[in-house]
Formats: structure tokens, C-alpha cells, sequence
């Protein structure tokens, strides 16, 4: 039963547009992987503050909220934001958006020029999301439970608080699921 549950609201994320589900299912899976996190909790908690206030404020915009699909993950302060809109305005008004929230420190724009994404692709995003995962989790020198992954419209974003050998190799077996279009790099590195 646990298994149904979780396969309907991955599915159920996926098909919904809305933000809240978004957020409930960041904090679920966030309270699981806060333990292995490189990031302090503090951090993690300003991160999810970020995205949740990031959320609410892309939300009072009718215009965004009506025209575009954005998804925005923050890791230490470093916004990722992915997804598509209409036109160039509206990619500028949620970057213009965003940056001003507290705690943001730098912004990864990968917004697309285009129609919103179908659920069709969406779904697959989910699909290539964790066939990424799996392929970093079977790699015995990644701790991949601080590596955050991303997918939209076949491309792949990786994030995460990590030393830059491992970067690089987590991008290496990115590049080499089958499906993956494209793998760009939004890594935060330390020093090992």
C-alpha cells in the first residue's frame, strides 16, 4: 500500500501544475535527506524558505501564474530556475522575482522561450529524474543523496554542495543515461 501511495502522488505532482504539491512533496523528501546533507540544517531550512517564498510570490503574478511552468530549487542560496515561458519579458519578471527574496544569492536563469511543457513530458522528466538517481546512487564513489537533480524537457540540472572530482563524474554518468539531452552543471564546490 505504502508503494501505491507514493507512485500516486509522484504521479499526481507530475500532472499538477500547482505549487503547494511542489512544496509538501520538497518537504517530505527533505526531511529524509537533511541528515546526509552537506548543508548545515539551518541552510537546508533557508533553502526550502527560499522555494516556498519563491512559489508564493511567482504565484501573486497573474501573468506568471497563468502563462508559464517555472520549478526553482535553491541549494546554500545558489537558485536554480528552470521551465518555460511565453517570452523573454516573463522569463525576466520571475528572475526579477526571485532574486529579491531573502537569502538568494545567485541565479541559474535556464528558463526556455516556449509553451508549457505537456504532461506527457513532464511525466518522462520524472521518469529521467530518477533513472539519474539511480545511476548516481549505483556509483559507489557519490554519496548521491547530496546531489540534486533536476530534469526539464530532457535536460538535466545537477545541484549540490560538492568537491569538484565528484562534480564532474556525477555529470559523466548524467551525460550517459539514455535520454538525457543535455546536463548542466549548478554544483556549489568545497574543498576536499
Amino acid at each position: 500500500m505504502p508503494f501505491k501511495r507514493l507512485f500516486i502522488i509522484i504521479i499526481a505532482s507530475t500532472m499538477l501544475q500547482g505549487c503547494i504539491t511542489f512544496a509538501v512533496l520538497s518537504l517530505i523528501s527533505g526531511t529524509t535527506t537533511v541528515a546526509k546533507d552537506e548543508r548545515s540544517l539551518g541552510n537546508f531550512i533557508d533553502d526550502q524558505t527560499i522555494e516556498l517564498n519563491a512559489y508564493a510570490e511567482l504565484k501573486k503574478n497573474s501573468a506568471i501564474d497563468d502563462n508559464t511552468h517555472i520549478f526553482v530549487t535553491s541549494i546554500n542560496g545558489s537558485v536554480l530556475i528552470v521551465g518555460q515561458a511565453p517570452n523573454m519579458h516573463l522569463k525576466d519578471v520571475v528572475a526579477k522575482t526571485i532574486v529579491d527574496i531573502d537569502g538568494v544569492e545567485t541565479i541559474h536563469n535556464q528558463i526556455r522561450i516556449a509553451n508549457k511543457s505537456s504532461v506527457k513530458t513532464r511525466s518522462n522528466d520524472v521518469w529521467l529524474t530518477s533513472k539519474v538517481k539511480m545511476a548516481l546512487f549505483k556509483n559507489e564513489k557519490l554519496d548521491a543523496i547530496n546531489i540534486k537533480v533536476v530534469t526539464e524537457n530532457s535536460e538535466v540540472f545537477l545541484m549540490g554542495v560538492i568537491d569538484e572530482p565528484k562534480a564532474q563524474n556525477a555529470i559523466e554518468i548524467a551525460r550517459n543515461v539514455t535520454g538525457v539531452n543535455r546536463v548542466f552543471n549548478a554544483f556549489e564546490y568545497i574543498e576536499e
